[in-house]
């Protein structure tokens, strides 16, 4: 097992003023986006770490950023002024990747193409769902989905159509669903406040089910009072429903006692509850407050953001025994206590991991074409992204974390 000491970042990005309250790296690994307290978006290039665009995209606190559509080519932002804007994402030029920030001006900042009214008192992110291929709903072409708390209700949640702005499913979490109502420990159920996080996504339907679709689409939602709860929907593909009808409850768990507390739940969202029993596990820290949390895309990487600057590092391959340093880190898989990197002064609000490499080649054509070697690539492909309160985005070269014989 390695005992390296865990790294220090590689790279400090100081082009924020104001809290970082948000960040994303595209799935080609190209670009960071990170946005702050102020509404503003920065978006750096992974090559140069240089500015590609700086501009206010909301009049308040960033709630989410992210890319999608054909080839990646727009940027959604979401905002705690109660909107969410979808813009054309502008391409890195030459100038910048050689010259820097002092090239950006007002003709970089991207285009506006369409918003959308949102309902943002819950400090819950959008979740988005491209959809590929593109379906074809009621004479519009659909390229994504988008889950939100509801306009009115912020304890439901709405499903939306991109670029229509079309709702598609309204009101989900009514008392239509068919499953039963006590929680995974053993509790009844009972109001559960407003929506705190929400996942959106498709999955295979494995098990016998109501539902008529050939896929099935899933919502995962958080709420205040720290209960978790899994529902599907059981009409057709496209078809539109209201009051939280067509949706079915999976299963509810309720690992926390409230929305910020020192524990840490894990949940499979492919087995059976019917044949796994409970859906949740929970694990203890010795820290309460946990600011932010992502998974690496191959699974065996956890990392977490903690409110006292700790920022917190799961592996299942690395460990630290300085206890004089207060480390803290978890293997994804068990959550064993492994170690820590520390860099933000206060709080750490967004972690999120670039797109993990499983070391395949590019093609011939790619790799005359490209400036990076494949080593450089994959090095990039482990980066690990973190922000803070003290306006600073931190990149970290991390470990493959691959077993060793």
């Amino acid at each position: 097992m390695s005992t390296e000491p865990p790294p220090s970042p590689r790279h400090i990005l100081r082009t924020h003023i104001d809290p970082i309250t948000a960040l994303f790296c595209s799935s080609d690994n190209e670009r960071i986006y990170s946005g702050d307290a102020k509404g503003r978006v920065v978006l750096t290039s992974t090559r140069s770490l240089r500015p590609i665009a700086n501009w206010l995209t909301h009049t308040d606190a960033l709630l989410g950023v992210e890319e999608f559509g054909d080839r990646f080519g727009l940027i959604i932002t979401h905002g705690r002024d109660n909107k969410i804007h979808v813009w054309e994402r502008p391409e890195e030029s030459v100038s910048i990747r050689q010259v820097g920030a002092a090239t950006l001006s007002e003709s970089s900042t991207p285009t506006l193409c369409y918003s959308m009214d949102v309902n943002a008192l819950n400090y819950c992110r959008f979740s988005l769902l491209p959809i590929q291929p593109n379906i074809s709903l009621g004479g519009e072409e659909v390229t994504a989905l988008i889950a939100v708390p509801n306009l009115v209700e912020s304890s439901l949640a709405d499903v939306w159509t991109l670029p229509g702005r079309k709702r598609l499913h309204a009101a989900i979490g009514e008392a239509h669903d068919t499953a039963s109502t006590k929680f995974s420990d053993g509790r009844s159920g009972s109001k559960t406040g407003i929506i705190m996080a929400m996942h959106l996504f498709y999955a295979p339907q494995i098990h016998p089910s109501t539902s008529t679709a050939q896929r099935e689409l899933r919502l995962l939602c958080a709420y205040e009072d720290g209960g978790v709860v899994l529902r599907k929907r059981t009409t057709p593909e496209g078809e539109q429903t209201i009051a939280g009808q067509g949706w079915e409850t999976i299963w509810k768990s309720k690992l926390h006692v409230e929305s910020a507390d020192h524990l840490i739940g894990k949940y499979d969202l492919t087995l059976d509850p019917s044949e796994t029993g409970a859906p949740g596990t929970i694990f203890r820290t010795k820290c309460p407050g946990n600011g932010a949390i992502s998974i690496r895309g191959d699974g065996r990487v956890c990392a977490v953001g903690g409110w006292d600057g700790k920022y917190v590092h799961s592996s299942p391959s690395l460990r630290d025994d300085n206890d004089n340093a207060r480390v803290r880190l978890y293997s994804t898989k068990s959550f064993k206590a492994l170690g820590t990197l520390v860099y933000h002064k206060q709080g750490c609000q967004a972690v999120t991991f670039a797109s993990f490499s499983d070391g395949s080649l590019p093609s011939k054509e790619e790799d005359e074409e490209d400036e990076m070697t494949l080593g450089e690539k994959r090095q990039r492909s482990r980066w690990l992204i973190t922000s803070g309160k003290d306006a600073r985005v931190s990149i970290w070269a991390l470990m493959s974390f691959e077993k060793t014989t």
